[in-house]
């Protein structure tokens, strides 16, 4: 069996997931729901952001660009350079559309709104 290594730059999608989201003012904004990842080239492409809500109920879940998340080991998360109030003005989708972040239309509204060129 491999010792894990804590100074490794990789982590598997298990440990991201739950992984707290904090905003430009350190404040938590969400959690990471899932990752969204380019079937060909391998690249983590989007970060699903769990939002809202209380202990699962009434979240939103909002699809980020992954190149706006930065990995914070002070906070031990990931930092995105927004406030809350952006984050739940951007595009969203509820728990009952769990497939809305593979959406291309969803997705150009999501590029667009954080102003980053789509990965597409």
């Amino acid at each position: 069996m491999l010792q894990e290594q804590t100074d490794s730059t990789v982590i598997g999608s298990d440990r991201v997931d739950g992984t707290t989201v904090y905003g430009v003012d350190k404040g938590k904004i969400g959690s990471v729901d899932k990752l969204l990842i380019d079937k060909r080239g391998g690249n983590v492409t989007d970060v699903v952001i769990s939002a809202g809500g209380f202990l699962g109920l009434g979240d939103e879940k909002h699809s980020i660009p992954w190149s706006k998340l930065d990995y914070d080991t002070d906070l031990g998360g990931y930092r995105i350079d927004v406030t809350k109030e952006q984050l739940m003005d951007a595009p969203r989708f509820g728990n009952n559309e769990p497939d809305r972040a593979y959406d291309r239309e969803y997705q150009t509204k999501v590029y667009d709104y954080w102003a980053v060129t789509p990965h597409w």
